[in-house]
């Protein structure tokens, strides 16, 4: 329950504890941030763990000039790019054996099929916008993977997706993070960043569902 606790409130005040982390450990900041965006995106059992504030804490960091911009986002860059591609990798080698293909009871031939075709076709974009949603953000790659969308595709918009995710809210952080309105509202700033992209998320799946029951129901 402690190590519970102490999630919640590092993912809810992360501007404070990555800040005190700097101050207390220095260049080991980099490595943390390393850990926790390469976890986020790379395993798909952590999708909790902190990505768009913790992308525009850091550029705030960056700009006043606790952190480097430069080397953050390489680091960033690098954690995001190779997560994605692990949870891929982990999709790919680990689906078909956890489903067993034709002779499990969890495998459906024709949800296959869809699902590898959607990927074929919609996988790019979708790749590239997930990495702004939480939870999708972490199940995505891992889909792409159990899907078979060919790994050539995937890491071209994995590349994409990473650097507009990383470098877009990095730098908007660097460029707002020292503004006084921004300081004063950062906690506002985060619980909005984390909260508006799961309604969306959740507001995207309801509408699916709905979709599919009148579907059904026709």
């Amino acid at each position: 329950m402690d190590l519970v606790a102490f999630l919640i409130d590092f993912i809810l005040h992360v501007d404070k504890h990555l800040e005190a982390f700097v101050m207390s450990y220095g260049a080991w900041v980099y490595a943390l941030l390393f850990l926790i965006v390469f976890v986020e995106t790379g395993v798909v059992v952590m999708p909790f763990l902190p990505g768009d504030s913790l992308l525009f804490v850091v550029g705030a960091l960056c700009g006043v000039g606790l952190m480097s911009y430069p080397l953050a986002c390489a680091i960033l860059l690098a954690a995001a790019v190779l997560g994605d591609q692990c949870n891929y990798t982990i999709g790919r080698y680990f689906g078909p054996r956890v489903f067993g293909w034709e002779d499990s009871r969890f495998f459906n031939r024709k949800a296959f099929d869809r699902a590898h075709a959607f990927y074929e076709q919609y996988g790019g974009i979708t790749v590239v916008l997930a990495r702004f949603l939480p939870f999708l953000r972490t199940f995505v790659p891992f889909v792409a993977g159990v899907a078979e969308m060919s790994r050539t595709r995937f890491t071209a918009y994995n590349v994409l997706g990473a650097v507009v995710w990383v470098l877009g809210i990095v730098t908007a952080g660097y460029f707002l993070g020292s503004i006084p309105w921004v300081k004063m509202n950062l906690d506002k700033i985060i619980w909005a960043m984390i909260l508006i992209p799961g309604v969306l998320v959740l507001f995207g799946a309801w509408r699916t569902r709905r979709a599919g029951a009148q579907q059904s129901a026709g």
